[in-house]
């Protein structure tokens, strides 16, 4: 890594990076390149240089890879949305985050200024970016996507409240506005799925029944709360809930997977006013068909976004829930991987090997 003096108020006076290994999306449905990118000289209003220390890879971005939302018009661009690290330096008019911080990204906005996304380089070419990046070892982030935690605070456990667990609770407590005593089915034992098992144990609902189609992720879903699994793979899914809550249906079916037949299935699974709630998005053309009578009559059909988390107050929340107890973070972390390693990463979670949430260190 070369190092040379990046200008920015409020930072120290030591070098900062002007350098970093990043994985960089060159071209969709084709893997990841990881190579080193260059830094841009000025931090602009509102940006802020962070030293990574861990990103989780979210299913999102295993959509950007493989053009869910259709063509992709920035490429060549990083990616990644989920993260922790410690701020090494901020632009003009930042002021909720400090050099030294420890801090959580998120792609939500939070407190602060939206500043615009930086420009890197790459090859001699330009290398876009969004508002927040996690896949590379120094990032420049919007001040409003950034939360302070604590200094203490696991800095691996904290990078999941960049998403995963914030978009699980917050599904389970905005969206769904889950009952004590309800039942709930959750399709899709990922690593949202399986924090909406967790916030649905937390709100109190009962049966809380998970589908997936692999038993190690549905065995971790166990250990976090859900009283029923159904592996879909090995038997008629729609049936086996039926038996479990009979003709009637469940108070809330939230479906994670984004598969039209699934969210079809979720939909017809949810009693007459009751409310289905969507956190995966299918691929741009593959439509659902539901018979939407019951709209008009109590019953409801939402899309969640990013479980409507307000990052600078909910982590807080969070923290409170992991420190006493409460919120198991540790249990979500089943695999971890290098930077140089990300490819074998997303290869293992899109066959199932990896049951929660894959982990990338950066620290090194």
């Amino acid at each position: 890594m070369s190092i040379s003096t990046l200008s920015a108020s409020a930072s120290s006076t030591a070098p900062l990076p002007r350098t970093s290994r990043a994985a960089i999306l060159v071209e969709q449905r084709k893997p990841l390149v990881v190579d080193t990118i260059e830094l841009p000289e000025t931090l602009a209003y509102g940006q802020v240089l962070v030293h990574l220390n861990h990103s989780g890879i979210c299913g999102s971005q295993l959509g950007e890879i493989d053009g869910a939302k259709g063509e992709d018009k920035f490429l060549p661009h990083l990616l990644g949305h989920e993260g922790s690290g410690e701020v090494l330096a901020v632009g003009p008019g930042v002021k909720f985050v400090n050099p030294g911080d420890a801090v959580v990204l998120h792609w939500m906005k939070g407190r602060g200024i939206d500043a615009q996304p930086a420009v890197y380089g790459w090859q001699g070419k330009r290398l876009n970016a969004g508002w927040v990046t996690t896949f590379n070892e120094f990032a420049i982030i919007s001040e409003n996507r950034l939360t302070p935690i604590r200094p203490d605070f696991d800095r691996e456990h904290a990078a999941l409240f960049g998403c995963a667990v914030t978009t699980g609770l917050g599904v389970v407590n905005n969206n769904a506005q889950v009952r004590i005593g309800e039942s709930v089915v959750v399709f899709g034992a990922g690593g949202v799925g399986l924090n909406v098992v967790q916030g649905a144990a937390l709100a109190g609902a009962n049966p809380i029944i998970a589908v997936d189609l692999f038993d190690n992720r549905l065995e971790l879903a166990g250990r976090l709360g859900a009283t029923h699994l159904i592996n879909g793979r090995n038997c008629d899914a729609k049936e086996e809930i039926r038996k479990l809550l009979g003709p009637a249906g469940a108070d809330v079916c939230i479906d994670n997977t984004g598969q039209p037949t699934v969210i079809e299935l979720a939909y017809e699974l949810t009693q007459a006013q009751g409310r289905t709630v969507l956190v995966g998005v299918p691929k741009k053309g593959n439509n659902i068909s539901i018979y939407s009578l019951q709209l008009h009559f109590g019953k409801s059909l939402s899309g969640s976004h990013g479980g409507e988390t307000k990052p600078n107050e909910d982590i807080a929340r969070f923290t409170r829930l992991n420190d006493a107890g409460r919120l198991d973070l540790a249990e979500l972390i089943t695999d971890r991987f290098s930077l140089e390693d990300i490819n074998e990463a997303i290869a293992k979670m899109r066959s199932g090997e990896v049951t929660g949430r894959a982990m990338i260190d950066l620290r090194n």
